[in-house]
């Protein structure tokens, strides 16, 4: 972000849409932590403000694509400015997806207000949920510093994020299985959960998008996945 061009408008133009990112993060930040918030107090209203925000996520999502499009018609940019717009434009995505995420977390939680404790699931899906929204913060602090080190330990993370989520899920099939009336409710948790973790997937591509851009190359997946389940239960996204 330091190496300034000869043509100062170009400079605003890539200024521009990196702000309207780092807005965007922290608006999923922000949302995800309510999302958190409402399921562990049952807060409905919170809940329904974080559903009617996500508008406000995917209308940047728009205006960054549209401005990342202009850029490339107009200024044809090349090697590391090729880089960065490319990485702005696929970080968003990721944004809106975990936007969608926190969305889904809050409607699940309406659902599940009145529903009954299963043991310590709540409780575990708030530590879950702010294990995963720092690896968020932390990918975009990396983004933002160009922190290749930093992108890194938030690949590593996804691993634990992983492992969370498979204690969390068997936890809750060992409730449904000895109480068969708390299934409805284990099931609501467990997508919830996986919303989670995928909002932690999509850190760590975060993560990724910043060592391309710092590098121009993107660290090979060659990581064992910790999430070993396998329900064929479906992700849902609304």
């Amino acid at each position: 972000m330091n190496d300034r061009h000869i043509v100062s408008s170009f400079d605003r133009d890539l200024d521009g849409v990196q702000i309207d990112l780092v807005r965007m993060g922290g608006l999923v930040e922000e949302a995800l932590r309510n999302a958190a918030r409402a399921l562990a107090t049952g807060d409905t209203a919170l809940a329904q403000t974080v559903r009617k925000g996500d508008h406000v996520i995917d209308a940047l999502e728009l205006k960054i694509k549209t401005d990342v499009a202009r850029v490339l018609a107009l200024r044809a940019p090349t090697a590391g400015d090729l880089r960065l717009v490319l990485a702005v434009m696929d970080i968003s995505s990721h944004l809106e997806r975990c936007g969608d995420y926190a969305k889904n977390i809050a409607k699940r939680t309406v659902a599940t207000a009145d529903a009954p404790d299963l043991g310590d699931s709540t409780n575990a899906l708030r530590r879950m949920s702010d294990f995963v929204e720092g690896m968020v913060q932390d990918a975009l602090d990396a983004f933002i510093k160009r922190d290749v080190k930093r992108a890194k330990a938030v690949i590593d993370k996804d691993i634990e994020a992983d492992q969370i989520y498979t204690t969390l899920f068997r936890s809750l099939l060992t409730h449904m299985m000895e109480v068969p009336h708390h299934i409805t409710t284990g099931m609501q948790l467990h997508f919830i959960a996986k919303n989670i973790e995928r909002v932690g997937d999509h850190a760590t591509a975060i993560a990724e998008q910043t060592i391309y851009l710092v590098t121009g190359t993107l660290p090979e997946d060659d990581r064992d996945k910790g999430d070993s389940t396998s329900l064929g239960l479906a992700e849902t996204a609304s």
